[in-house]
Formats: structure tokens, sequence, C-alpha cells
């Protein structure tokens, strides 16, 4: 089978993230992926009110029903900073049948190689990265050349998907903004309901 490990802070879940997730799943024929909120992201320690169990159930809400689609409480269980080489291991052992992928962003994609022991990252799982727009491409092209010399594996899409920032619906829910086509509605009703990011 094909898993693919796609994390992220997810603070909040939005369009973009699951239409990222279903374009990797149509170019690689994925039979399963693994939404997996971090506990506390490396990069970007920052103090958020909404707690990893509120950003796990968001993830819940965004991909109900979609076979296909897990979320994985991993990182938030192990707790401590959430480094994906650790999480890419224990998904080894869980399934050592399976191909692992993971799924990044264009500026993930781009600094993956200074992330934590990245050669145990291109051991264990395919990178795949997505370009922001079209002028994203070559970068992202130039990027995997890079890597491969590192001895990764990688595959990126060949367009850009929805493109939104979690930083910009935060600012728009704290300026009583609309945020309904930015969101899933599922997301857009908890977050309403649970006064989040106000």
């Amino acid at each position: 089978m094909k898993t693919a490990m796609f994390g992220g802070s997810f603070d909040p879940i939005h369009s973009g993230h699951v239409s990222l997730a279903h374009a990797f799943t149509g170019k690689l024929g994925l039979d399963r992926v693994l939404i997996v909120p971090t506990f506390i992201p490396p990069h970007k320690i920052k103090k958020t009110s909404v707690t990893p169990e509120q950003r796990l159930e968001m993830c819940r809400l965004a991909f109900a029903g979609e076979e296909g689609y897990e979320v994985s409480d991993i990182e938030i269980r192990r707790q401590g900073a959430s480094y994906t080489y650790m999480t890419l291991g224990q998904l080894a052992g869980l399934y050592p049948e399976d191909e692992l992928y993971l799924i990044t962003g264009a500026d993930m994609f781009m600094s993956i190689h200074q992330w934590k022991n990245p050669e145990i990252i291109f051991r264990l799982a395919t990178v795949c990265g997505v370009p922001r727009n079209d002028d994203d491409i070559a970068d992202l092209e130039r990027q995997a050349e890079f890597l491969h010399t590192l001895g990764a594996r990688t595959e990126i899409l060949d367009a850009g998907v929805m493109t939104v920032s979690s930083t910009e619906i935060r600012e728009r829910i704290a300026r009583g903004q609309d945020i309904s086509s930015l969101v899933p509605g599922a997301v857009s009703d908890y977050i309403h309901r649970h006064g989040l990011y106000l």
C-alpha cells in the first residue's frame, strides 16, 4: 500500500490543505493519507489559545466521511517537539509493508534538507512538494535535483493548488470577517461554536 504522511500545525486546517491532500492522492494513487497535527512545531513555536486537541478535532471534521483519509494523534500523544523523522520512523514500524510518502508545501520542500536528521526522512519516505503558483515550479524542480544528490526521492505536483494561509484565516476571524470560502463548512462551524481565534 501507498501511505502518505501530511503533517502540519493545522491552526486551523483549511481548504488549501484538503485540496493538497486530494491532489497528491490523485497523482500518486495513494491508498491512505494520514493527517498528522503537530504537538509543537519545531520551526515555529508560538503561543496559541487553541489546544492540540482542538486542532485534531478540526482535522477530523475537515476529512469526515472521506475514505482513505485518517487523522492521527501520533505526534500529540508523543508530545515534545514534533520532528518528522521520528514520526516517519514510527509509521514505518506501524506499516512495515507500505511505501511511505511525505506531503509538504512549497516552503517546507525548499527547506527540508535543513530539518533534523533529513537523511532519515529521505531513507524512509518519498518527499512530495507542491508549488504555490506556476512561477514556483522551476524552483521546486531545482530543489528536487539538489535533494536527489542527498539521496532523496521526490515527487512534485505540476500545478499549484488552492493557496490559503492559516495566518490569514486567524487574522480574518480576529477582525470578524467571513472565512466560509477558506475552510470546510464543519471547521468554520466548530471555530465559531467554540469562539476560537477571537
